[in-house]
């Protein structure tokens, strides 16, 4: 005869932490074994807080995405992760991470190495590293073999986004943009790209409840920004007015640049770069990302601002936390001034000739 055996809140919760990233077939059996053993007259919470957790790579990583996403981790990020992890699975998926060594994570980096894909194993080993460090927090693990890799995988180059930073030449650049014969939303996303210079995927996924016309700013959500905290970009005259005739085009849905195949989605990636490559920019002369830098060069040999409010309306972190504790709701009215001046001053360059096109100096 069956033993009814009390259940309290606290056990279930025990419990579902434990087989929640179990396969089907091992939660049931767990399942069977807590039964078990409660039929035997087990204590209920004893039962469950002995059960131990997986401890096999596959269990541990997916505990530690699962950390992450509770984390609020961005989701472009842990999909990044669980793919990277993809590459690691066949080989050490089901293995506990005590009998993992260095040269087992070794063998898989070197497969992805040996496909020119330098970048990615050097994220797989810092993502591998992550998993082990979790397991040894979680007592699952002694240690982090990928520590002793590092220097053992070829290290990728790390080049610059191309960029335009002589004025003349970023001139030419806001005149083809002007004349360039493609989507008119995509004209508005290269416009804007130049007057407000966020990250080029910040501007993609931008909404229109982002933007508030009345008080001319567009403030990012800390969720959409690189460095998860919220941003807010001033909108001078010449933004506004790009912004209102694009609200004409996609206003009716919530993106402001959907893409061309359906609204729900945002245009691509590679949906300004190859507008800039229409126009007789090759990749290595500018990239939408290469706008930032085309801004920041020009703003700062203006002289004009401080190398503060330039850096902050870059979306930069300074390194140092005492330093960006105090800085961070600062430079907001200079920023204010900034960005209507550096929109006036594009409309300069645009209409200056090549040989006339300088960068405006403060008075000494």
């Amino acid at each position: 005869m069956a033993v009814s055996v009390p259940f309290s809140r606290s056990a279930a919760t025990a419990c579902a932490r434990t087989i929640s990233n179990l396969s089907l077939a091992a939660a049931r059996s767990k399942r069977d074994d807590i039964k078990r053993r409660l039929r035997d007259g087990g204590d209920p919470i004893e039962v469950f807080r002995k059960q131990p957790l997986g401890d096999t790579f596959r269990e541990v990583a997916q505990e530690y995405v699962a950390k992450r996403k509770a984390e609020k981790l961005a989701e472009v990020t842990l999909r990044k992760k669980e793919w990277l992890l993809q590459f690691a699975y066949p080989d050490l998926g089901s293995r506990r991470l005590l009998e993992i060594r260095s040269v087992d994570v070794l063998a898989i980096l070197r497969e992805v190495e040996a496909k020119g894909c330098y970048e990615t194993a050097r994220r797989l080993r810092a993502t591998i590293g992550a998993v082990f460090r979790y397991g040894v927090a979680t007592g699952r693990a002694e240690n982090d073999p990928t520590v002793a890799l590092r220097g053992a995988i070829i290290s990728p180059v790390v080049t610059s986004r191309a960029a335009i930073l002589e004025p003349a030449k970023f001139g030419g650049l806001l005149r083809a943009i002007d004349a360039f014969d493609g989507q008119p939303t995509t004209i508005a996303g290269l416009k804007l790209l130049a007057l407000l210079f966020p990250r080029p995927g910040e501007l993609r996924n931008a909404t229109w409840e982002e933007f508030n016309f009345s008080d001319r700013v567009w403030s990012l959500p800390a969720a959409r920004t690189k460095m998860r905290r919220e941003h807010r970009i001033p909108l001078a005259r010449q933004a506004i007015s790009i912004l209102e005739e694009l609200k004409g085009l996609t206003g009716h849905g919530s993106l402001v640049f959907p893409s061309f195949y359906g609204g729900k989605k945002p245009i691509s990636e590679n949906t300004l770069n190859c507008a800039l490559r229409r126009m007789g920019y090759g990749q290595n002369e500018m990239t939408s990302h290469g706008f930032r830098a085309s801004a920041s060069t020009l703003l700062n040999e203006s002289g004009k601002w401080s190398i503060d409010a330039i850096e902050r309306q870059l979306a930069h972190l300074d390194s140092n936390g005492v330093r960006r504790a105090y800085a961070r709701g600062a430079y907001w009215n200079e920023r204010v001034q900034m960005m209507t001046w550096w929109a006036d001053y594009l409309d300069e360059l645009r209409c200056a000739s090549p040989a006339n096109s300088v960068v405006r100096r403060s008075p000494a």
